[in-house]
């Protein structure tokens, strides 16, 4: 739970100094930091693709898992749906105000919907590994900063629902940990790796990629390993 607590400290302390910018973060100052986690996660996503790949016993595997996960989440329309969303909590009051509220809906679903913060919770449970969970947490104190110097310190609050959802999925995690082999974690850790480099290159606006309609890659490598344990 070690990096669940550091994202959720990040996000509390995050809020605490958006706070302090009532009238928002300088345009210059969000975009370097923007461009700074931008290379971070494209290093880290490229880092976790060169260490797994020659671990993979199914080179194949993470084409076919973003092809069809890339399908099935084009057919839902899963970025639009999560655009949607975002705008229509987003909305500030009439009169100019800003609706706590609504900053908490959209602090929630940036947080909580995201590659790094359900595979981060998996790999810490079952290799001990970090990685994934402080990247996400410096990525989340930075949008936390943002958010609270619109809607203010209340955004705070988010860092409870962080802390439920992640820890859920640690949990979860362990409980079915002996059904979790390492080809699993392997090729599952690849996949999420090219979605990380994909938000990496959208931070520095190099190629808006649809990550979130490419989520689905993510459960393919489970499905395919956990049917071939059965033969």
């Amino acid at each position: 739970m070690i990096g669940t607590i550091f994202n959720v400290c990040m996000i509390l302390v995050g809020s605490f100094v958006g706070s302090y910018f009532k009238k928002g973060i300088k345009p210059a100052y969000n975009e370097i930091l923007t461009q700074a986690l931008g290379l971070a996660a494209i290093a880290i996503g490229l880092n976790a693709v060169v260490q797994h790949m020659p671990k993979s016993h199914y080179p194949v595997l993470f084409i076919v898992s973003l092809a069809v996960g890339g399908l099935i989440g084009q057919a839902l329309n899963l970025e639009k749906r999560f655009d949607n969303l975002v705008a229509k909590f987003s909305k500030p009051k009439e009169g100019g105000g800003n609706n706590l509220a609504e900053g908490l809906a959209t602090g929630i679903l940036l947080y909580c919907i995201g590659s790094l913060s359900i595979l981060g919770p998996i790999q810490a449970a079952l290799n001990k590994d970090y990685t994934f969970l402080f990247t996400n947490g410096m990525l989340d104190g930075i949008t936390s900063i943002v958010l609270a110097s619109t809607f203010g310190i209340g955004m705070a609050l988010a860092a409870v629902a962080v802390f439920t959802w992640q820890g859920s999925i640690y949990l979860i995690a362990m409980l079915l940990q002996n059904s979790i082999n390492n080809n699993m974690i392997t090729e599952l850790t690849i996949v999420v790796g090219i979605l990380i480099m994909a938000s990496g290159l959208g931070l520095l606006n190099i190629k808006k990629i649809k990550v979130l309609n490419l989520l689905p890659s993510l459960v393919v490598p489970i499905v395919v390993i956990a049917v071939m344990q059965l033969f």
